[in-house]
């Protein structure tokens, strides 16, 4: 075999091992861009419409939730399911959408609310007199006072629409809620909390709702 011929043999060889080369660059390519296409299919949906992270920011629901800690909010089910009385949510500060507070659903939609002598009353079709509720999640009970009595309607009785909420933060001496900046639309309501992750020391998954004993 002549000179001519080796070159040709060789060149044949490199421009087969150059594409077979790049060939299986390209298939690696395209099995990393599969692979994160349907990642990006499954979480995103999952991240913006089902859990959503959220940080505490304040002291207004302390004790039970602390600045700085990170929780997992569930969305999908204020879709499916009515808010209840007891639950924690992120909501959207009505005077400013693009801010977003944690606080506790006390009035229904429909309902009226009593503020008086430091204890919330409510008002519904069960309870026609009015029943005081017993908030066992707070450490100090009798220390609901309001704020500013000219935005709800005074400590006398404050009435909710079909599509409002009246909520509070679990520390009532030190939270902005319902009483400062009035009813809470439920289109604001953005979903409950679901989980604790951090701190590890406080992890906990919140699927129970608060068992209220009420009084006369």
């Amino acid at each position: 075999m002549d000179e001519n011929q080796n070159n040709n043999i060789e060149n044949q060889e490199k421009r087969s091992g150059f594409f077979g080369g790049a060939i299986g660059v390209a298939l690696f390519v395209w099995d990393f861009l599969k692979v994160l296409i349907i990642a990006l299919v499954i979480i995103l949906p999952v991240r913006y419409f089902v859990f959503q992270p959220f940080i505490v920011s304040g002291s207004s629901m302390e004790p039970n939730f602390s600045n700085g800690q990170y929780l997992i909010i569930d969305e999908i089910s204020t879709y499916f399911f009515q808010p209840q009385r007891g639950q924690v949510v992120v909501v959207r500060y009505p005077k400013k959408p693009s801010e977003f507070f944690i606080k506790r659903i006390i009035g229904l939609p429909g309902e009226q609310i009593q503020i008086d002598n430091g204890r919330v009353t409510v008002i519904n079709s069960a309870n026609p007199k009015g029943q005081v509720l017993e908030e066992t999640y707070l450490p100090n009970q009798g220390l609901t006072f309001p704020h500013n009595t000219s935005l709800v309607g005074g400590s006398k009785s404050i009435q909710l629409s079909d599509s409002e909420y009246f909520v509070l933060g679990d520390n009532r001496l030190a939270s902005s809620d319902s009483r400062d900046w009035g009813l809470l639309p439920q289109k604001d309501i953005i979903g409950k909390v679901f989980i604790r992750a951090f701190p590890l020391s406080r992890f906990d998954v919140f699927t129970k709702i608060p068992v209220y004993s009420v009084t006369q």
